[in-house]
């Protein structure tokens, strides 16, 4: 029978029979088999500006439990608060795995932003390391062949120039003057324009020659806008207002007026050094974003620059991810082979049988140390030097570790198009690291839950 309209509609929508509505129910189910990821999650919801509240005071809030599911769902889709929060409110599949009842209203995107971002990367590097041990529980992943390579995660900024950044220090400069001029009454001169067609004439000159007298008037634009950000900050702290408000207000846009005019500072220097007298900037110096100051510049192979982070991780056979570490500036990978094993020993509580590793990471001392690990092959893509006897047991060992090495690439790639980690969105180093560690937990998660429905997979 088929008729033109439905008379009545359902008032409570049935399970659907999907391949992703098993594997939420799959993940849901193994979440409640580690009742200590939610008193993790918890603990961090607890405290607020580093300070801990009360939980007895204030409006109901997202339970621990909701909040790193919804986080887990986030990480999973790549969404952004927004779709998050429309899928949340949306789908009944998503309520339910998340444990949003009828009554528990609307998840509104501000609620999400305040909850999700309390949760700190220390508290998801746990709770990873609490499923890595349920996969090894449950055969899913022991640990005792795994693969460790690098990439990069780059944070969440526009390609950085000379120009672009002091350009970047003006307009924001210039929009908290401008609001301090509004609140308070200041007064400051505007070089915007005057900035920004320098900034255009830069980007468009032909040669050298056109382009350095264009940066010598950008400096001198950004560098008053400096001086003028720093008189109005000091007006700023001799406000008198009667109402706490303005008071509190002022101090704030003093204090934010003082972070970037120090930060346009380092911009102006490191600018005059390259541009005006031919000098390489280490690295290690340059500021590259006013927004992102943690970003660090990765030079992979001398072909490319990417600006973010360098992570090291190691993944099983399974393409569980067993560890991941967010580096400080970019060290070579040679440094970063025996510390990865010894994390592996660390959370397994015994060394892999067999750890594989790309050329970079080759050094004769870097085998003498994760053999001393107890550690009985290992395999660098590149020998470097070293015999295939003195790494692994036989030339069919060896070749199999080298083969097997490559199926990381695929497990990064994986990371990078399906759970975001090609891109951090979220602003700070802390929640950088967050990002990653959440990455890594939603396809952990993923990775479980298709292993136990499918033992043969």
């Amino acid at each position: 029978m088929r008729e033109i309209i439905a008379r009545q509609m359902s008032l409570v929508p049935g399970p659907i029979a999907h391949p992703h509505a098993r594997e939420l129910a799959k993940m849901s189910e193994v979440l409640d088999q580690i009742p200590e990821t939610v008193a993790l999650v918890h603990a961090d919801l607890l405290q607020r500006n580093g300070k801990p509240v009360d939980p007895t005071k204030g409006r109901d809030g997202l339970t621990a439990e909701q909040v790193l599911r919804a986080l887990i769902v986030k990480q999973m889709n790549s969404f952004s608060y927004e779709e998050l929060s429309f899928h949340l409110n949306d789908s009944v599949t998503y309520r339910s795995f998340c444990r949003i009842g009828f009554e528990d209203g609307a998840i509104t995107t501000a609620r999400l932003k305040v909850n999700l971002k309390r949760v700190k990367a220390d508290t998801l590097e746990a709770i990873n390391r609490k499923l890595v041990l349920f996969a090894a529980a449950n055969g899913v992943e022991e640990g005792e062949k795994v693969r460790t390579d690098c990439t990069v995660v780059e944070s969440n900024i526009h390609s950085p120039t000379d120009s672009s950044l002091l350009w970047d220090c003006v307009r924001v400069l210039t929009r908290l003057m401008s609001e301090a001029a509004e609140d308070f009454g200041v007064q400051f001169n505007d070089h915007q324009l005057r900035a920004k067609r320098r900034a255009l004439g830069i980007l468009n000159a032909k040669n050298n020659e056109q382009r350095l007298p264009l940066y010598r008037d950008l400096l001198k634009m950004t560098d008053k806008t400096v001086k003028g950000a720093e008189r109005i900050a000091s007006e700023l702290d001799e406000v008198k207002a009667g109402d706490m408000q303005q008071l509190l207000h002022a101090g704030a846009l003093a204090t934010e007026l003082r972070h970037y005019t120090e930060l346009a500072k380092r911009v102006i220097s490191q600018t005059e050094r390259r541009v005006l007298y031919n000098e390489s900037v280490p690295a290690g110096e340059k500021l590259v974003s006013i927004f992102e100051t943690h970003t660090d510049i990765i030079v992979k192979d001398r072909r490319e620059t990417l600006y973010g982070h360098k992570i090291a991780l190691t993944a099983g056979a399974s393409g569980m991810v067993t560890d991941v570490v967010v580096e400080a500036g970019n060290p070579a990978d040679s440094t970063l082979a025996v510390e990865m094993v010894e994390r592996q020993k660390e959370i397994y509580g015994k060394a892999p049988l067999q750890v594989s590793f790309d050329g970079g990471f080759a050094s004769k001392e870097n085998l003498q140390a994760i053999k001393a690990l107890d550690v009985k092959d290992v395999a660098f893509s590149k020998r470097r030097g070293m015999a295939v006897e003195e790494m692994a047991t036989n030339r069919s060992v060896y070749r199999a570790l080298r083969n097997f090495r490559a199926g990381v690439e695929g497990v990064i790639s994986y990371l990078k198009r399906s759970f975001g980690l090609d891109r951090c969105m979220w602003k700070g180093l802390a929640s950088f690291k967050a990002y990653v560690h959440a990455s890594v937990l939603a396809c952990n998660l993923l990775v479980i839950a298709r292993l136990l429905l499918n033992p043969s997979a």
